[in-house]
């Protein structure tokens, strides 16, 4: 039995075929400066059955889940946390919003290598979208750090006017623009 917090968390998803996609610091971390977390944060698109089987078959010795934070999430298109009791890991299970956004963000999800364990996860452009979204709701500092990151490690290869599209139209301008600027401004000169 592994030992790693993500290979277990993806293997219990695949069992009950919930749809997923890491994101948040481990999607950061892929595309741009790594940083230390102690939580996973993966997007999800079940049916209600499917969260339903997952609550119900995850062992309660390995796992620690609240049905009612699952119920309540349900309802609100939110996140709830399930733990690994035996490594103190925090996996943030996030719905999937129905929004425009969070639709294309899944459908354009990757499969790439994290270690040896391939995993859904969202490519940098939308993990930079989702990161200023955040940022704008609270936690600000560290997500842009997160996005000034990306933006020095990845910023050739990134498609820009796929996120001006959603900076416009999720109204994250402001923060765009100060990271961006950020990115720029700690770029080493070219010479």
């Amino acid at each position: 039995m592994t030992s790693d917090p993500l290979a277990i968390i993806v293997a219990e998803l695949d069992r009950f075929e919930i749809p997923y996609m890491l994101a948040g610091s481990f999607a950061s971390t892929f595309y741009g400066d790594p940083r230390t977390t102690h939580d996973i944060d993966m997007v999800v698109a079940p049916t209600q059955k499917q969260l339903r089987n997952l609550v119900e078959g995850l062992d309660p010795d390995r796992f620690y889940v609240s049905e009612i934070a699952v119920t309540e999430a349900w309802r609100r298109r939110g996140m709830f946390n399930v733990v690994l009791v035996e490594l103190g890991w925090k996996v943030d299970l996030i719905l999937r919003k129905d929004r425009d956004f969070s639709r294309s963000e899944f459908e354009r999800r990757r499969r790439v290598t994290v270690g040896d364990l391939e995993v859904w996860m969202a490519t940098a452009e939308d993990t930079i979208v989702a990161k200023l979204d955040w940022a704008r709701a609270g936690e600000s500092e560290r997500q842009l750090r997160d996005v000034v990151g990306m933006l020095q490690v990845s910023g050739e290869s990134l498609d820009r006017a796929y996120i001006r599209k959603w900076v416009v139209e999720l109204g994250l301008g402001e923060l765009w623009t100060k990271a961006s600027s950020d990115a720029q401004s700690l770029r080493p000169p070219r010479g």
